[in-house]
């Protein structure tokens, strides 16, 4: 299961969020599904003009906004490691800086980007949400959560304790408290959030000079309303 898959078998015509949008690779897909409108959120600069060039004039029903999102509205530092002189865009975080990984091939380029709250959008008809934020996501959320108690929709994180320390039990905690089941699939099979065992399956290195990772690594989590959940995960089994 990966997540394009996910937000497809469980459509619903309405308005999809890509948090973390960098230059497409999942917006572009949401786009193209029958009676969607795209929220694209991305705050990094390049990977925006990547974004909106890769759209042209092809899927007016996407709007793109250079912004983060978090749980206050403002300014926030987004901080980008560069790795031998090569940006590591995938690393882009509003969470964590990488001060602490400074060496002779790593440094920091920061970058003072707009921050928004999702529910300040008012969105009536939110269907899907699909969060990538190195570490951002616990107030991505905090910043959803009258959004997300409203409309319900299914939710696609990227959650890695490389990123931050403990997110794996808050993030999956603040969604039960609002009323979603959280899951990850390995292999085939579906699980709870209770079965993941984190010194094997999310065992990774926080320096972006080193690649290093548990096998296998288990990074993308899958959020369903809990009175909704029962029929979506059969829905998504019986498609598996």
């Amino acid at each position: 299961m990966d997540e394009i898959t996910f937000h497809t078998r469980l459509h619903r015509p309405g308005t999809l969020v890509d948090v973390g949008a960098h230059d497409g690779l999942i917006t572009v897909p949401l786009a193209r599904l029958p009676g969607s409108r795209v929220l694209a959120f991305e705050p990094l600069p390049p990977a925006m003009a990547r974004l909106r060039a890769a759209l042209g004039d092809a899927h007016p029903n996407v709007e793109c906004i250079a912004a983060a999102l978090g749980d206050q509205a403002g300014e926030i530092t987004l901080a980008m490691p560069v790795l031998d002189g090569v940006a590591q865009e995938q690393w882009a975080s509003t969470a964590k800086d990488y001060a602490a990984h400074l060496s002779a091939r790593v440094d920091v380029q920061r970058f003072a980007v707009p921050v928004q709250r999702l529910d300040d959008h008012t969105i009536a008809d939110l269907t899907g949400l699909k969060v990538d934020a190195e570490g951002a996501e616990y107030e991505i959320l905090r910043g959803a959560r009258a959004t997300l108690l409203r409309c319900r929709p299914v939710i696609t994180l990227e959650v890695e304790e490389r990123h931050r320390e403990g997110s794996t039990w808050s993030v999956p905690a603040y969604l039960d408290a609002l009323g979603y089941d959280v899951l990850f699939e390995l292999g085939g099979a579906w699980h709870p959030m209770s079965a993941l065992d984190r010194a094997t399956m999310q065992r990774a290195s926080p320096d972006p000079a080193v690649f290093e990772a548990s096998d296998p690594y288990v990074f993308v989590f899958y959020a369903l309303p809990r009175e909704h959940a029962p029929a979506m995960l059969a829905r998504l089994q019986a498609a598996a």
